[in-house]
């Protein structure tokens, strides 16, 4: 890129102070995959007896680190484990190239960490169609080993970022049969965001003990909660990966507590939410609320119609509470609506109430409420119980500067 973005005036003060993982400890260095200088390769290494679970892209032309994970995650091993991610390069349409690749780099580690190269998933973020540079990876993979530390984490959220302006992080601990759980993650993301995981990289740890069945069926359903319900601009990456590792290292086994899941989610919501806080270009946060639809998935269809319209997307960048868009985006969804008991709102304004707009209702109310940094679209039809919320951001010239840029 000729220039790295200024920061997104959506972004956390700082990166949060994350709880130790017991069991994980983490490494970056600069490998000058694509840009010299910048720390660009992360490695995690995990105790023996962790689980791990994983969710990906669905995209067709997923890359070769994706489709190496997709057949490693489903195998048990008391081994340890370790991740290895490089950013400047996502080693996807690559062929036979990245699948050689894939194993050149998991191969390395495997053999530094004396590990099954089944138990080392890899990921690859970038641009896509040029081949990666792997030796350069493999070069660096002792120099990681010997760094390893748990303090580290902060150091390979920096590592996993492309044109994200800010390293992304959170964390929680929870009180479980009296004993304290810790999870910290750490997620990139910025750009080619949609539902189907969206061009993410999540890493998740926690010291709780739980079998992988478990935690895959918790990740895949708050998954859907998070991660599979935010959208940037609409379109789905080759690359998209969220791999979650559980230690059990506190010895707490946290399979089906409500508390445990509680704080997962929370954690994920918020990761997903800097994404699209660091959405390219992004000026506004907005949450799409719809409720009264014939079922939760017509609800869905709903929301994403109206988060991924450009016309919503450049009113809310224009501060224009122009709210016939909304109408317009609720039409074209292809999910059952009735015109005439639409009810449409801005944060608490109600602005269309049953197929007409409020008596209420005052332009200038509206338009003083589209000034604010994070926004709500608040929709009932009015016809059913079924409902759903997803989180999209505004569409600026920022979003064409950034993408028109990016592989120079």
């Amino acid at each position: 890129m000729a220039g790295t973005p200024p920061r997104s005036p959506l972004a956390p003060a700082r990166f949060p102070d994350l709880p130790h993982i017991s069991g994980a400890s983490f490494a970056a260095v600069s490998a000058g995959v694509k840009y010299a200088g910048r720390t660009d390769v992360m490695l995690a290494r995990l105790a023996p007896g962790s689980t791990i679970a994983g969710v990906f892209t669905k995209s067709a032309t997923r890359s070769a680190p994706v489709l190496d994970c997709q057949a490693k995650i489903g195998l048990d091993n008391d081994a340890g484990a370790a991740i290895i991610v490089n950013s400047g390069n996502s080693n996807a349409f690559t062929g036979k190239n990245g699948v050689d690749a894939t194993r050149a780099v998991t191969s390395t580690v495997a053999a530094a960490l004396d590990l099954p190269e089944s138990r080392v998933y890899s990921s690859s973020t970038g641009v896509i169609g040029e081949p990666l540079p792997f030796a350069k990876i493999t070069a660096k993979v002792e120099e990681l080993r010997d760094a390893l530390s748990e303090d580290a984490i902060q150091n390979a959220a920096e590592a996993i970022r492309t044109t994200d302006t800010f390293a992304k992080g959170a964390g929680a601990q929870v009180e479980v049969d009296g004993k304290t759980v810790s999870l910290a993650g750490i997620a990139k993301g910025s750009g080619m965001i949609a539902p189907d995981m969206a061009t993410m990289l999540v890493y998740i740890f926690t010291d709780a003990k739980i079998a992988r069945a478990d935690l895959q069926a918790m990740v895949s359903e708050l998954n859907v909660l998070t991660f599979n319900s935010i959208t940037v601009d609409s379109d789905t990456s080759t690359s998209d990966s969220l791999l979650m590792a559980a230690t059990g290292a506190s010895g707490v086994d946290v399979a089906g507590n409500a508390a445990f899941r509680d704080a997962l989610h929370g954690l994920m919501k918020d990761l997903a939410l800097q994404v699209v806080r660091d959405g390219e270009g992004a000026t506004k946060l907005v949450e799409i609320q719809v409720t009264g639809a014939l079922s939760d998935e017509d609800a869905r269809t709903h929301a994403l119609s109206i988060a991924n319209s450009p016309l919503v997307k450049t009113a809310i960048a224009g501060e224009d509470p122009n709210w016939g868009r909304v109408v317009m985006a609720i039409g074209k969804s292809g999910a059952a609506a009735d015109r005439d008991l639409i009810s449409i709102s801005f944060g608490d304004i109600l602005v269309a109430d049953k197929g007409w707009v409020s008596p209420d209702y005052r332009e200038d109310a509206g338009a003083a409420y589209m000034k604010n940094a994070e926004l709500a679209i608040v929709v009932n039809l009015g016809i059913g119980k079924g409902s759903a919320t997803v989180w999209t951001c505004d569409l600026t010239h920022g979003y064409i500067t950034i993408n028109a840029d990016y592989r120079s």
